[in-house]
């Protein structure tokens, strides 16, 4: 299941500017299909959404824009399977992962002024957008979308 721009837009609280942009400067491509010059349609996997979320929400409290491309960097680099087991840490100027409450805590320790983002409650909002809003069934060429982390999880719930 993929998702075209406006609802990707839509269920991720951002412009279709940003969409664009960030899609053409490689800071959150489409994983479902990417765009093949004109008339073709982007079509973005729920976890593309997920990170377009998360890089709205570091935006709007101050993180620089090169900072989200480390974070977001970090968490392709790394293979970052279940983000909903994840949050992230931001003093207003470096983005950090944490995966435990000991990490967290050592942030806060350190005296710094930190926010955070924890990734499955994002995970469950865009999860509710995205019930009311059109997806998109991908054709036969495009590759295949085994990056979806939701459509595994749905899989695993009915095998499981």
């Amino acid at each position: 299941m993929g998702y075209r721009g406006p609802t990707a837009c839509a269920a991720a609280g951002i412009t279709y500017r940003q969409l664009d942009y960030w899609a053409r400067t490689q800071l959150v491509e489409p994983s479902v299909r990417p765009a093949h010059g004109s008339g073709t349609q982007r079509l973005y996997s729920f976890r593309d959404i997920l990170v377009l979320k998360v890089v709205k929400r570091l935006l709007d409290t101050g993180v620089s824009l090169q900072q989200i491309r480390a974070a977001v960097q970090h968490l392709r680099d790394r293979g970052v399977q279940d983000l909903a087991q994840i949050t992230l840490m931001s003093d207003g100027v470096s983005v950090y992962e944490c995966t435990s409450a000991d990490e967290v805590i050592d942030l806060v320790q350190g005296g710094q002024g930190v926010f955070g983002i924890a990734l499955g409650r994002v995970w469950q909002e865009v999860e509710g957008s995205l019930a009311e809003l059109p997806g998109e069934r991908a054709t036969p060429d495009d590759p295949p979308h085994d990056s979806d982390e939701l459509a595994r999880r749905r899989r695993a719930r009915r095998t499981g």
